[in-house]
């Protein structure tokens, strides 16, 4: 599967380095498993292409969270922020 370049009107962040690194997964780990070479994963991750919406579905299938989690229009809070955000201070 050939990764098509996307116009760069609005740029798409995504999570998947953060998301590899924690599953302990290499790029070519991902690109075998959604079925696309390791530099399509490679122009994804860095925002240089944007992923078809059946590669996006592939993707999100390997990490089991919906797209939304992985893909967005707006730069990502990271995860650790969200987390430590909700916190209540003990009393």
């Amino acid at each position: 599967m050939v990764v098509k370049q996307r116009a760069p009107s609005q740029p798409l962040y995504n999570r998947i380095a953060v998301l590899r690194a924690e599953r302990g997964l290499s790029r070519a780990d991902l690109a075998a498993a959604i079925g696309v070479n390791t530099q399509s994963v490679g122009f994804i991750e860095r925002g240089d292409y944007g992923p078809s919406l059946e590669l996006a579905l592939k993707i999100a299938a390997v990490f089991e969270l919906p797209v939304e989690a992985i893909f967005s229009l707006q730069p990502l809070t990271p995860l650790s922020a969200q987390v430590y955000s909700t916190r209540k201070e003990p009393t």
